[in-house]
């Protein structure tokens, strides 16, 4: 009888688990590649990289932007989330022994997800309405224009974390089948690059970083998403006929 129940519990989760991790890693590909393709289609205002129609300190005149440069935020603000939750099918459908690793990706990914939401958030319910009311004053240092403000750093630290979330979950992720060695390689690479940029561009530009690590980053990690997702969607979409897959579910789920 305990070996039946088991068996149906295995059954159970393991359905759950690459039914509802297959259409996660659906979303988290689509709202990646609809930020990426809205933030390509909005030119830069400011810093290094404008090169028409530019605003300087202390960012005042951007209402006449709003909200066309703030159209990517709305997709950018869901995937976050996604992520979350693309990792936490990642932990349970990780064997017994490397769920460690899926829970602190999970962590991490929780981390990056409230930073950037956050960021996000407070520009679109805050600064987009204050600069169409013209009530400006004190806002330069919070503005996305601004090339070293709380924006820009927020986003920083979120997306680095991002990056630590990818490294955890690559170590998560075993090697039941081509795909899945193929998204954890992408995992790890992704994390590299993504500190390596750091680390290579603050040693570089020091104070003057400005924009150069957030679109750099930004670029490694939706780039990262939008692959990673194709392919766990087809890893979690091939583990729910895979009976093996139902066994470390069941043997997981005991105590």
């Amino acid at each position: 009888m305990d070996q039946i129940t088991n068996t149906n519990i295995s059954d159970s989760a393991g359905k759950t688990v690459s039914r509802f991790g297959f259409w996660v890693a659906v979303f988290t590909a689509i709202f990646s590649a609809v930020a990426l393709a809205f933030a390509v289609m909005t030119p830069p205002r400011s810093g290094l990289f404008c090169v028409g129609n530019c605003i300087s300190y202390p960012y005042t005149d951007a209402a006449q932007f709003v909200p066309k440069d703030y159209i990517w935020m709305y997709p950018a603000i869901f995937m976050s989330p996604l992520l979350v939750v693309l990792v936490a099918c990642i932990y349970h459908y990780a064997s017994a022994n490397k769920k460690i690793f899926g829970n602190i990706a999970l962590s991490f990914a929780v981390f990056s997800a409230v930073t950037l939401v956050t960021d996000y958030f407070i520009q679109l319910t805050v600064m987009q309405p204050s600069f169409l009311k013209g009530e400006v004053e004190g806002l330069s240092l919070f503005s996305q224009y601004n090339p070293h403000g709380v924006f820009i750093a927020l986003e920083d630290i979120g997306y680095l974390m991002m990056g630590v979330t990818f490294l955890f979950a690559a170590a998560a992720l075993g090697s039941r089948d081509r795909l899945e060695r193929v998204t954890r390689s992408l995992f790890v690479i992704s994390s590299i690059l993504a500190f390596g940029s750091f680390i290579v561009l603050a040693m570089v530009f020091g104070s003057n970083l400005e924009y150069r690590f957030e679109v750099g980053v930004i670029l490694i990690d939706w780039l990262t998403l939008i692959v990673a997702g194709v392919l766990l969607s087809l890893v979690f979409k091939r583990a729910g006929r895979t009976e093996s897959f139902y066994r470390d579910q069941g043997s997981s789920s005991q105590p």
